[in-house]
């Protein structure tokens, strides 16, 4: 029986008006591929850990607990053992508000904070145990959205396939904002940084393999902004509404992902309550349809590393709804669970 192995991560508290956690924390899950059933294998209890990264060699896992500064949010380290349980390294102090992403790149673990719109870096020593912060990237400025986009509100960290750019998506200055590793030093790159639609609120950041292209996605008005590799930055080319015409609601865009093939992009929408597949044409895209969920307050997905399982969790209703993807690039739904609470970001093995 073939089984694919990820974690989940959830709300555990109140963390505002719009966001109160049942979970338990970090859950450890198998799926199995023969019938799309989940089975739940182990929790470790954390709070809030809203997103999680793990290593490049499938040893260690790290995740942000995402709670206002003057909770004194954290930065863990876990060492992925046999069984895929979780055992607690060590964790550092994260200076800033609600840490909402998280990734790693070699001996390096970085943190986007939303509230306080910094980035930081983190050094891994070699038992996976994470250093001291090094340093704080922070950014400022505002937009046109006077409600959201008041103060820089960094979002998203992306790793460029060249493993020497890092692109963060920061929601309140409309920017993607770019740093360049000089040795083992990274930068700020100003001229790379690439500006999007104006009270857009770019979000999360997809490359394809090559890194000739990338997908934003921009909560605030659910628009996907296309990027090209021009001379020697992203261009903005162009731009594709992820919501049919026909919605009135409030857009709140709230994940992207590129299908392991490059041939296929999916959004997905809060309120919306669906993911939207596009078919990837070149420098363009085309609507294959709507995929809706059943459920409630979609916040993250994720594709398996074979591209044949896509898992999607709802905050608000707590369903985790398993589909199989067709080589056509549609959904289909073969399980849905709510055993896990209040689920919010799932990574997979690699």
């Amino acid at each position: 029986m073939a089984l694919t192995t990820f974690f989940i991560g959830s709300y555990t508290q109140l963390l505002s008006s719009e966001i109160v956690g049942f979970g338990n924390g970090i859950t450890t899950v198998q799926l199995n591929e023969e019938t799309g059933e989940l089975s739940v294998l182990h929790t470790t209890k954390t709070i809030n850990p809203s997103y999680l990264a793990i290593s490049s060699d499938n040893t260690f896992l790290y995740c942000n607990t995402e709670v206002i500064e003057e909770m004194s949010p954290k930065v863990q380290a876990y060492r992925i053992k046999d069984d895929f349980s979780l055992q607690f390294l060590n964790e550092q102090p994260i200076s800033g508000g609600c840490p909402c992403h998280i990734e790693v790149l070699n001996n390096k673990v970085f943190v986007a904070c939303y509230m306080s719109g910094n980035m930081l870096e983190y050094p891994i020593d070699e038992s996976g145990r994470l250093l001291e912060c090094v340093k704080s990237h922070q950014h400022t400025g505002s937009s046109i959205n006077l409600e959201r986009q008041e103060a820089a509100h960094a979002h998203h960290v992306a790793i460029h396939p060249n493993k020497e750019d890092i692109y963060v998506c920061d929601l309140g200055i409309d920017t993607v904002k770019v740093y360049t590793f000089q040795g083992t030093e990274l930068i700020s790159n100003r001229l790379k940084d690439i500006e999007v639609e104006k009270g857009g609120g770019p979000r999360h950041l997809v490359f394809n393999k090559e890194g000739s292209l990338g997908y934003v996605i921009n909560e605030l008005s659910s628009m996907v902004s296309v990027l090209k590799y021009i001379g020697n930055k992203f261009v903005n080319i162009g731009s594709y509404g992820s919501l049919p015409d026909s919605y009135q609601d409030k857009p709140s865009a709230s994940a992207i992902r590129i299908h392991p093939s490059n041939s296929f992009l999916y959004i997905a929408n809060r309120n919306f309550d669906a993911i939207t597949i596009f078919r990837i044409k070149g420098d363009s895209l085309e609507l294959i349809e709507y995929q809706h969920t059943n459920a409630k307050e979609i916040r993250e997905f994720n594709i398996s590393q074979d591209g044949n399982w896509l898992i999607a969790c709802h905050q608000n209703s707590n369903d985790t709804i398993v589909y199989k993807i067709k080589p056509d690039g549609r959904l289909i739904e073969v399980h849905r669970a709510k055993a896990i609470k209040t689920p919010v970001c799932v990574t997979f093995l690699k």
